[in-house]
């Protein structure tokens, strides 16, 4: 019985496991969306030494700017979320941690 019990529960963690793990093709960085070229007509967020957070929204494309060195993000995936712009910004872009709230895209999550 105390094997059963064992081998009952190890099945359920793993299944557990595999439905919170990241969905195929969702790897990395991508699971927050995507790098995109900068250009005009973009939102643009400046980002000083006292910016510790931003408020985007599921679909948006924003160009970032810090001092002369600036990157755009399109942000996508899960439905809110949030995450270290560091994670994705090319190095040296940032000199700290700036976290990114995603609110949930309007046009896949019905909100």
């Amino acid at each position: 019985m105390k094997n059963k019990l064992i081998a009952l529960s190890t099945l359920t963690l793993a299944l557990l496991c595999s439905a919170c793990s990241t969905p195929p093709g969702m790897t990395g960085t991508s699971r927050w969306g995507d790098a995109e070229p900068v250009t005009p007509g973009e939102r643009t967020i400046v980002i000083t030494p006292d910016t510790h957070y931003v408020n985007v929204t599921g679909g948006d494309v924003i160009h970032f700017v810090d001092g002369d060195k600036s990157f755009a993000w399109a942000f996508d995936g899960a439905c809110g979320y949030q995450f270290d712009l560091a994670r994705v910004a090319p190095s040296g872009v940032l000199d700290h941690s700036v976290i990114a709230y995603v609110d949930p895209d309007p046009y896949y999550c019905g909100r």
